[in-house]
């Protein structure tokens, strides 16, 4: 058995895999976030450990006999936070999560210093990533700021908590900014930039390796062997490529979760800040791949649940799908930039707009409206990696909650005009790929662990909807370079 961890924005994930491929159990421990002022998004990370145990403990409630057959534990998690602690590894403060913005100024400051940031990172300076917080805290907290020792990722305090290690993977690293990711190693020069050295950095783990092994405390407390190697792990978006089997060049996936995210695999290491893409190290070692990233993806159509009064998005999604094409095509444009926006625009100051309204539209309208803009968002990031993935794609595989909707998939893949395959268990992809890189740290084979899970369902463009979707699309691309200056004034 092989137990992978998603910490998650909004829930940690657990799932138990056999060494058959057969998911044994899963389930999930909701978490909050803390928005204390405007552009900030904080969580505090001893909650994340309390979700862990309540998740291990229902886990021991229901599947013990499995987790005492434990052979590794693989962990997945929510990239860019910055988890501070002190030299005896007290946390410091709340975690600034991936979809903080409260850290412009330091982005703008960064992106003027020679030789630019991306030149060694490959990413351009952005307010989600780990680097520009700890800018920000010098400037703004700098007691505080003295006092780190440590500076961890999400899913990494979770693997401190597990097995006593302070590790990290290259995946997880190269959203910090810290790293020079075509070395796959830290970067003395840009640790720097921010009055830090490698001394406060993880140790660098693949994420196939093992990073340390579980410590007495939690095996006694959740019935597990004792001393099961922990592995170095991933970003969720790395490990659900793992989850997916999705890890040659130019395969990937489209997710629906929180954020929205297109990732494709790459034939090397092929940097484009120019497009805001993020160019990151992979999880299995000696590979890299692209992603583009929209910072309010199914959390723009939760928010227009609630606020156009619908139960929740399932019949907010059944009250857009009542809709006729022709109804749709008269339909607002919405701009689905609610928390900022990073691929392509790299801009934490964009709003949401609901553009072209008439009385002639009704809540049907503005909810299609709502997740035809989501689409168009994604749209916009695909196009930014196409050219520099290093092999042309016609074929991505769906994940994240927002594929657990048939009408919801068939739009996107109108939208995008490629085809689009949802899988089973895609739902928990990065989880199922953190159960798999453990089984990897437990001496599995790629070739047997990195499997493409069974497909549950085709979804094909349609010409012709295609042909209107990217007449709309045109009309949506014209509107943020319209109102750009509004945003920032």
């Amino acid at each position: 058995m092989y137990l992978g961890i998603d910490l998650g924005t909004s829930e940690l994930k657990l799932l138990l895999l056999s060494d058959r491929h057969t998911v044994q159990a899963a389930c999930g421990v909701p978490l909050s976030i803390r928005q204390p002022q405007a552009l900030w998004s904080e969580q505090d990370p001893l909650d994340w450990w309390r979700a862990l145990d309540t998740g291990m403990r229902m886990l021991a409630g229901s599947h013990a006999t499995q987790l005492r057959q434990l052979r590794a534990i693989g962990l997945s998690g929510q990239m860019h936070g910055a988890v501070l602690l002190d030299r005896q590894q007290r946390v410091l403060r709340p975690a600034m999560l991936w979809n903080d913005g409260r850290s412009a100024a330091q982005c703008a400051a960064m992106a003027r210093e020679t030789p630019p940031v991306a030149d060694i990172a490959g990413n351009l300076p952005m307010p989600g990533f780990t680097a520009p917080k700890l800018r920000w805290l010098r400037e703004h907290e700098p007691a505080l700021f003295a006092r780190v020792a440590t500076v961890l990722l999400p899913k990494d305090y979770l693997r401190l908590r597990l097995c006593g290690e302070i590790a990290t993977d290259p995946s997880d690293a190269s959203g910090t900014l810290w790293l020079d990711v075509a070395a796959r190693a830290w970067s003395s020069e840009l640790l720097a930039r921010c009055d830090m050295t490698i001394g406060q950095m993880p140790r660098l783990v693949d994420g196939d390796a093992v990073s340390g092994r579980l410590l007495p405390a939690p095996a006694r407390d959740w019935g597990l062997p004792a001393g099961v190697p922990v592995a170095g792990g991933a970003g969720d978006n790395a490990a659900s490529s793992i989850g997916m089997g999705r890890v040659g060049a130019g395969e990937g996936f489209v997710s629906l979760g929180t954020s929205g995210v297109v990732f494709l695999g790459t034939d090397g290491y092929r940097p484009n800040p120019g497009q805001a893409v993020h160019a990151f190290c992979h999880a299995l070692p000696g590979r890299w791949h692209q992603m583009s990233v929209m910072l309010s993806a199914a959390s723009a159509v939760q928010w227009a649940a609630r606020t156009l009064g619908f139960d929740d998005v399932p019949q907010l999604l059944a009250q857009a799908r009542g809709l006729d094409d022709d109804r749709r095509r008269a339909a607002p444009l919405f701009l689905p930039y609610l928390s900022g926006e990073r691929s392509p625009h790299n801009d934490p100051l964009a709003q949401g707009v609901m553009f072209g309204l008439t009385h002639g539209h009704d809540t049907a309208a503005l909810a299609y409206a709502v997740v035809e803009g989501v689409g168009f968002g994604l749209r916009d990031g695909l196009r930014t990696l196409s050219p520099g993935s290093g092999t042309g794609t016609t074929a991505l595989s769906l994940v994240g909650g927002g594929a657990r909707s048939a009408w919801w998939a068939q739009l996107l893949s109108d939208t995008l005009g490629l085809e689009l395959t949802t899988h089973d268990g895609a739902q928990a992809g990065a989880a199922l790929g953190a159960a798999r890189l453990a089984w990897l740290a437990d001496g599995g084979t790629p070739d047997d662990v990195v499997q493409v899970p069974p497909v549950a369902a085709h979804y094909r463009p349609d010409p012709s909807r295609h042909a209107w979707l990217d007449e709309r699309h045109r009309r949506f691309d014209a509107l943020y370079p319209a109102l750009r200056a509004r945003f920032t004034a």
